[in-house]
């Protein structure tokens, strides 16, 4: 289980703490809004003893936003370092250590996505998002930031369906975002290719459903080779085809979490958005999203069985469940 670690700050690093303070957890007090786990951290100077941790996400959590309110910290993970401040969040991957090193009071909020919530979250998706502080002044990160602050606050009750819904949609928001820094990090992209690429993508998008949608018939429709359009498509970083399948288990994810009195099988929804074997969908669901779509439809309709999330955490020292020696 991966956990973080409260460390004082590496030698040379501005402090405000006195020779003997060391940072400490006041408190990791944790709800839910149905599948997402929000953890609130505040943390500060104070004599204590070292080598206390604090147990914040899992393995079963691939993913876990840290958004700070009040002063700076670091995030340490996979031998790099982030800045966490007021204005920036960071985000890690679950399964490896993770250190928030403060020099100073410090506020904040964490957002732990289970491995079912975050079915909306490639592979490819994660690996563009972990390890890296977003700024949030302005772009999708900024939207990120502002839509996670509200959901981090006080909501009232809300049907669990609702709750869904609105974590649904911060999940799509962070694919958004692995979507536009993958872009902004990719070589330049003539502008009559993008043209062209878009043109494509529009043909697609209106033919998901139709199982014939192959590589040689969208080079045909554009009176080009389907060489060319491979080409094109490695300006997107995928393959025209995976482009094809992302869409299609997009659209059957958004379906297969539809609220209806009578839900849809997996195998229709399958055949509605053009996948001709129910088992082949099936393996490329879990290696996408890293849950089967049964086990998808099951907890996005029925969001009362997640699990519960632990009460509110005493300081650093204190005996409780989750405190790491």
């Amino acid at each position: 289980m991966s956990v973080l670690t409260l460390a004082p700050p590496s030698p040379g690093a501005p402090s405000a703490l006195s020779p003997r303070a060391v940072p400490y957890v006041a408190s990791v007090a944790g709800h839910r809004l149905g599948p997402l786990r929000i953890s609130s951290i505040v943390a500060g100077p104070r004599p204590a003893a070292l080598g206390r941790t604090v147990v914040l996400c899992g393995r079963e959590e691939p993913v876990t936003v840290v958004l700070p309110q009040h002063g700076t910290a670091a995030l340490l993970l996979d031998g790099s370092r982030l800045s966490l401040r007021p204005g920036a969040f960071a985000v890690a991957r679950a399964g490896r250590p993770v250190v928030l090193e403060v020099s100073e009071d410090f506020s904040g909020t964490a957002f732990h996505w289970s491995r079912e919530a975050a079915a909306g979250l490639s592979e490819d998706d994660l690996l563009e998002l972990s390890g890296k502080s977003f700024g949030t002044d302005s772009g999708t990160a900024a939207l990120v930031a502002a839509y996670l602050g509200r959901l981090a606050g006080p909501v009232g009750s809300l049907d669990p369906h609702v709750a869904a819904r609105l974590v649904t949609t911060a999940q799509d928001l962070l694919a958004v975002l692995a979507h536009e820094h993958r872009r902004r990090t990719a070589r330049p992209v003539p502008e009559e290719v993008r043209a062209t690429i878009a043109r494509t993508k529009e043909y697609i998008l209106r033919r998901l459903d139709d199982p014939a949608l192959t590589p040689e018939r969208i080079a045909a429709a554009h009176h080009f080779s389907v060489r060319y359009l491979h080409k094109l498509y490695q300006y997107e970083g995928v393959t025209v085809g995976r482009w094809i399948q992302r869409r299609r288990l997009e659209m059957c994810r958004r379906e297969l979490a539809r609220p209806s009195a009578r839900p849809a099988t997996v195998a229709a929804v399958a055949k509605r958005w053009g996948f001709v074997s129910t088992s082949h969908f099936s393996r490329v669901f879990r290696a996408a999203y890293g849950v089967a779509p049964r086990e998808w439809q099951a907890g996005a309709r029925e969001p009362h069985t997640w699990p519960d999330v632990s009460g509110p955490a005493g300081p650093v020292g204190a005996t409780r469940p989750g405190a790491v020696d």
